[in-house]
């Protein structure tokens, strides 16, 4: 891809511009660290484009808050404050959504995946979000909390200029067949792999 040009142009008879401005559906996956900050990385540029950003977060603890959370919640603030970049939402399992102001425990878990989901598959149907970042999505779909072709089925087919980011390990092969982009990140070394625990600014 010399010069970020193409090296192949589609008979699809869509003009550049069409082509270039078509919705992207995102895959980060791989064992590899790296997978959401690179998701929640595009979500800062998208704001910066005046998308308007939701963040649905299926693994982490409601009550674990990272720093890019606060960054783009601070950016969302901006946004209503002056008009700058664009609206964000973000929203965790269990309790962290927004529209089920309930406790979560372990065994309540796939119900709320599933719950979670259902708002996304709405707002998708609604166009309400430019940039959607699903972000350990792959683990309920893995889990069988998530049905992966109703998945498929609604991200292949959803309406206007929506991009969509989905994160996690071992994506599904049939999630991966319909992305326009697919990185698997790899482990080569890690601080981990020499009993060195995670670090405030570097994990969260």
């Amino acid at each position: 891809m010399p010069q970020g040009q193409p090296l192949t142009i589609p008979d699809d008879l869509l003009t550049t511009r069409q082509r270039r401005n078509r919705p992207l559906l995102i895959v980060h996956t791989g064992d590899g660290k790296g997978k959401s900050t690179a998701a929640f990385g595009l979500a800062m540029r998208g704001w910066n484009q005046g998308f308007r950003i939701g963040v649905f977060q299926f693994v982490k603890s409601a009550k674990w808050r990272i720093g890019e959370q606060t960054v783009l919640e601070r950016l969302g603030a901006l946004h209503a404050d002056t008009g700058e970049g664009g609206p964000v939402e973000w929203h965790k399992m269990g309790a962290g959504w927004s529209w089920s102001r309930k406790e979560g425990s372990e065994s309540d878990h796939a119900a709320a995946a599933a719950e979670g989901w259902l708002e996304i598959k709405r707002r998708i149907s609604e166009e309400s979000h430019d940039l959607y970042v699903l972000d350990e999505f792959t683990y309920p779909l893995n889990w069988g909390w998530i049905d992966v072709d109703d998945v498929v089925d609604t991200l292949a087919n959803r309406p206007g200029r929506q991009h969509v980011v989905v994160t996690g390990r071992r994506v599904d092969p049939k999630l991966a067949e319909i992305a326009d982009l697919v990185t698997e990140m790899g482990n080569v070394k890690h601080p981990m792999d020499a009993g060195q625990k995670g670090q405030r600014g570097i994990e969260w």
